[in-house]
């Protein structure tokens, strides 16, 4: 049987202002775990901006490539998102890390008024209307509740109650979860975990997230 192929959007390299690199390998072990082919890809965009990772300050006068720097975790092997169809496709998985907020949309910065980058619109609503699941860590489900709220997705984030409140603006139903579980939307094939939202060790970030991708792909 061919592996299932699964679509991986990174937003860079670092929890602050790119993809969460623990969560992004974790999800990459998982999938290679479970005999699944990762197609990893990223937007060919500037970092909203970047932050130093030692003290947590804006670097001011420096830019980077979210394509670029994404290729950091996946070792190179990454396409441009526009090069990534749905039909190359049997399910998509998008980390965390505050590039999703950041790059990928600007949840980050607008809340519920967010907009999400139009080649990310694109791949996971075309993905979503081929009836093919989709799957989000972290922070990163509000990038679905922003492109699939009309639908009411259940989503979670954890427990945060401002971050949740800003979901359900978007139409999504947040249900709290825990970060060694998953929450399944079996309807609409939308599965979340809140991983660094408000996990605190690798080890119960990697529970959620391998379960994630286990219901990822038995629905694929």
């Amino acid at each position: 049987m061919p592996k299932k192929r699964i679509g991986v959007i990174l937003s860079g390299c670092g929890v602050f202002d790119g993809a969460e690199i623990h969560e992004s390998v974790i999800t990459l072990l998982a999938l290679d775990r479970q005999g699944a082919e990762a197609l990893i890809c990223a937007p060919d965009v500037e970092q909203m901006h970047v932050i130093n990772h030692l003290n947590g300050e804006v670097a001011e006068g420096e830019t980077r490539n979210v394509l670029v720097e994404s290729a950091r975790i996946a070792r190179g092997e990454i396409k441009k998102i526009t090069e990534i169809q749905a039909e190359d496709l049997d399910g998509l998985i998008l980390p965390g890390g505050f590039g999703a907020a950041k790059n990928l949309c600007d949840f980050a910065v607008k809340g519920a008024d967010c907009a999400v980058h139009p080649d990310v619109v694109a791949l996971v609503s075309s993905v979503h209307a081929a009836g093919k699941p989709v799957a989000a860590l972290c922070i990163a489900p509000a990038l679905l509740a922003k492109i699939l709220g009309e639908e009411s997705p259940a989503l979670t984030i954890g427990d945060d109650a401002e971050t949740a409140q800003a979901l359900e603006a978007l139409g999504a139903r947040h249900i709290e979860c825990a970060v060694t579980e998953m929450l399944v939307d079996e309807e609409r094939k939308v599965i979340t975990t809140p991983a660094y939202m408000i996990g605190q060790r690798i080890s119960e970030v990697a529970a959620g997230i391998e379960k994630t991708v286990g219901a990822l792909l038995e629905m694929s």
